[in-house]
């Protein structure tokens, strides 16, 4: 039977499934994450769900190959498919920030207190965590990991209320012990940095607009950077 290795990134949400848990994941692609957990007896149960039959397809013939029994594959679109006593724990990874948030958004029920999720948004983290705290989540951990080349957050989290600040939701809200997360910060700083230089070439008071609260980001980031010095340095 052949080895499955995960990525970094699903390596690190796979360390953070607590034992025995009901997982289900969500837009899981070829579902390596749920294959390798049932090949690991990490797990109570599966399910791999996503919105085309393509995918799901080569989630099957993921489970196939590798021999691992019992994943349970559905399509559906997000979380509609599944029932909130089905799996205690959800994971979502690998799609924009504004997508989770939807799925989210589309079920409720995530935010009872019953559910843990595990989320790793590729790209606009900074809407996820602003959903997330906006609508009764509330962030436990985060972490950073690279996987070719290119740093991803991974966020758990559960219900609750947390107000979070600007720097906060494009810097991570947990990410100041972590050893990448001046990296993590310095690389939103000279994005933002770039798209400020391209407003104030297009000119116009709209763009001016937007220059300006991307400014205030920078100021909550170049802050936040300071605090993440205070941290970890001696």
């Amino acid at each position: 039977m052949r080895h499955l290795e995960l990525s970094p990134r699903l390596r690190l949400l796979a360390g953070w499934v607590r034992p025995g848990a009901r997982v289900a994941d969500v837009g899981t692609d070829h579902a390596y994450l749920p294959v390798w957990l049932v090949l690991h007896g990490r797990v109570a149960s599966a399910i791999a769900s996503d919105l085309r039959e393509g995918p799901l397809a080569r989630a099957r013939e993921t489970g196939r190959t590798y021999g691992a029994e019992g994943v349970d594959f559905r399509l559906c679109n997000g979380l509609s498919g599944i029932q909130p006593d089905e799996a205690d724990t959800i994971v979502i990874a690998g799609m924009g920030g504004e997508n989770i948030a939807a799925i989210l958004a589309s079920a409720p029920w995530t935010a009872d207190g019953a559910h843990t999720l595990l989320l790793q948004p590729q790209t606009r983290a900074e809407d996820l965590r602003q959903f997330l705290s906006e609508h009764g989540y509330r962030i436990i951990r985060e972490a950073l990991v690279r996987d070719r080349g290119i740093l991803y957050p991974c966020i758990e989290v559960t219900a609750g209320q947390e107000a979070l600040s600007l720097g906060q939701l494009y810097g991570g809200a947990r990410l100041l012990k972590d050893p990448l997360g001046e990296q993590y910060i310095i690389g939103k700083i000279i994005r933002l940095q770039s798209a400020v230089a391209g407003l104030n070439r297009a000119g116009g008071p709209e763009n001016q607009e937007k220059a300006d609260a991307l400014r205030e980001v920078l100021t909550a980031l170049l802050s936040m950077r300071e605090e993440w010095r205070h941290a970890n340095c001696p």
